[in-house]
């Protein structure tokens, strides 16, 4: 029972981890509704770059943390650039960019992974420090960046700017009505969400003790699946700061469940059909109750009740 609970400890920690891709994910998803494929690369660049600078430069795993983040902040600035300049659809512009990242990560690390098993990482140094298991430390951390993520977009989506991309995502047109370049609030947008998504990377590197090329494969997949969980299960919550916690609290509970169903027996292998599976229910259902209380509010005669 005890390895059953630590399962799910630790399934929970890598969700809070993986929490800030979510959030990432979030902006672009629902704040500029674009559906940015640059994820699954940029969730591995901040991981391969992470790992590369304290295994090969001795870097301090904490400032290797943030040029994690900032090479996942230049991919994304990567395909806003080509979305907004070069006028290449959104979708394509993040495939483009993620296919090319694959190549990047091979040539930042010179090889398919990367070990830490040997170096310092920010897990490890809280643990000693506090005397508390690499588990915990990671549950920890993943909560202490994680809030400190949203309270930063909370207050950054309230300013003038901020307001300016949340509102393009809502009536691109009325935003440039208004005067406002929706060109570089498209490109701040992208660039702050993959700037997440590769200090999440980095953080899940630095968790799980080694950067594979693979580690990012999917990544849109769980932030989208943790959107939708986050929403169902706290849809009534209308507050952003509120929309920002579900965001990262359904990343928790989409791994908790991906732990429960392994328990169960399920091949690990069939892991990518489960979450897609998920995502797409979660996608429909909202849709077809809409349709059902639509339908219910009409009487037999097709007026409206």
């Amino acid at each position: 029972m005890s390895g059953i609970l630590l399962s799910f400890h630790g399934a929970i920690s890598q969700g809070i981890l993986w929490g800030l891709m979510v959030l990432g994910v979030y902006i672009t998803f629902r704040l500029l509704d674009i559906a940015d494929l640059t994820v699954d690369g940029s969730f591995a660049l901040g991981g391969c770059v992470c790992a590369v600078m304290i295994v090969n430069h001795n870097m301090h795993p904490v400032p290797a943390l943030f040029l994690g983040m900032l090479a996942g902040m230049l991919s994304g600035a990567v395909t806003g650039i080509l979305h907004v300049v070069f006028e290449i659809p959104a979708i394509l512009a993040g495939i483009l960019t993620q296919i090319s990242l694959w190549s990047v990560n091979l040539r930042v690390m010179g090889k398919s992974n990367v070990p830490l098993l040997q170096t310092r990482t920010v897990f490890l140094d809280f643990s000693e420090q506090t005397g508390s298991s690499q588990a915990n430390s990671a549950m920890v951390i993943g909560i202490l960046f994680a809030a400190l993520g949203i309270a930063i977009l909370y207050w950054f989506f309230g300013t003038e700017i901020g307001s300016a991309i949340r509102a393009t995502g809502n009536n691109e047109h009325m935003v440039r009505a208004l005067g406002i370049d929706t060109r570089f609030t498209k490109l701040l947008g992208l660039t702050i969400s993959n700037g997440l998504v590769g200090l999440s990377g980095a953080l899940v590197c630095e968790s799980q003790k080694y950067a594979d090329i693979n580690m990012g494969t999917g990544a849109i997949v769980v932030g989208l699946a943790s959107i939708v969980i986050g929403e169902v299960l706290l849809g009534r919550i209308i507050n952003f700061a509120g929309k920002l916690s579900a965001a990262v609290i359904g990343s928790a509970v989409y791994f908790l469940i991906r732990a429960l169903v392994l328990q169960l027996g399920m091949n690990p292998n069939d892991m990518k059909l489960f979450s897609a599976v998920i995502v797409g229910i979660a996608l429909a259902v909202p849709v077809m109750s809409a349709k059902l209380r639509l339908k219910r509010s009409y009487n037999p005669d097709g007026e409206e009740n």
